[in-house]
């Protein structure tokens, strides 16, 4: 199923995971899905490593299974900086193969210590390539707070634009603390005539170094309300972490009572955090 067709009837809640780290057994991300699948969330998307690695295979082999074997509709990640034309066809017929109807197409992050291929300089390139070489349902990232790269909301907007002409049928959102920001995203989304399905992705932040870490990769702003409950509690691993649910589960209360479209649960690989917001919300999802 095209995960795009759920928004028409309900307020979608999708979880994200990643493959385990090449030096953990795959079998670890199952337990992860053995304890997620009693969510029932509408989807589950899986990231994908850096070219060439191991972690791609593994992408398809999770993908496959949520689909398969957990009866859940599944997302692959695939990231194109990195891949030619020719490699992106041969995973194109792995997912068709697969049963895997649903690719978040990404630009993906450069890496300095590997040159990137020429095949693909954008996401909506690799939208438009996706497009005219299978039948997907093809999702695409977007940014509350503008992407790190663009020079400002007005350019980045008008670069979603262009994505989501090349046939991109829903978007989810980078991480974000402030809600305030994806509500004038959305609004200029809306001048801007996208008119898909807009996701909100929340991460619960359960700890000082993963926060760190995001806000270096992504330049997303932590309001003061964040900073203030992060140096309260960061000493404290337990209060960190159930501060930091407590804090997603606020965020995504607001955002359903303005009518978000969905909510893209940033997981990392934690049944327990999941488990706890979804206990939070549940009744809202059925309202």
């Amino acid at each position: 199923m095209k995960t795009s067709e759920i928004f028409k009837n309900k307020t979608v809640l999708s979880l994200e995971i990643f493959p385990p780290r090449r030096t953990a057994s795959i079998d670890t991300i199952y337990n992860t899905l053995d304890e997620l699948q009693g969510l029932k969330p509408d989807f589950i998307s899986v990231t994908y490593g850096a070219g060439g690695s191991e972690t791609n295979t593994a992408t398809l082999e999770i993908a496959s299974a949520i689909k398969n074997n957990y009866g859940i509709e599944s997302v692959a990640h695939l990231s194109c900086i990195n891949l030619t034309k020719s490699e992106v066809l041969n995973m194109l017929e792995g997912f068709k193969q697969a049963g895997v109807e649903n690719i978040l197409a990404l630009r993906g992050d450069v890496n300095p210590a590997l040159a990137p291929k020429q095949d693909f300089r954008y996401a909506s390139d690799l939208v438009s390539f996706i497009k005219e070489n299978g039948d997907f349902n093809i999702i695409a990232a977007c940014y509350p707070e503008g992407h790190n790269e663009c020079s400002s909301l007005v350019d980045d907007i008008r670069n979603l634009k262009t994505k989501v002409d090349a046939g991109t049928d829903q978007l989810i959102t980078q991480m974000f603390f402030d809600n305030s920001y994806f509500y004038s995203f959305r609004e200029r989304a809306c001048i801007a005539g996208i008119n898909v399905p807009i996701e909100a992705g929340i991460m619960p932040v359960v700890n000082k170094k993963q926060i760190e870490r995001m806000v270096s990769l992504c330049g997303v702003k932590l309001p003061k309300k964040f900073v203030t409950m992060m140096e309260r509690y960061e000493n404290n691993p337990v209060a960190m972490r159930d501060a930091g649910i407590a804090y997603a589960v606020d965020q995504i209360v607001d955002l359903m009572a303005q009518d978000v479209d969905g909510i893209h649960l940033y997981t990392m690989n934690n049944p327990y955090i999941a488990q706890k917001i979804y206990a939070a919300i549940s009744t809202l999802l059925a309202a």
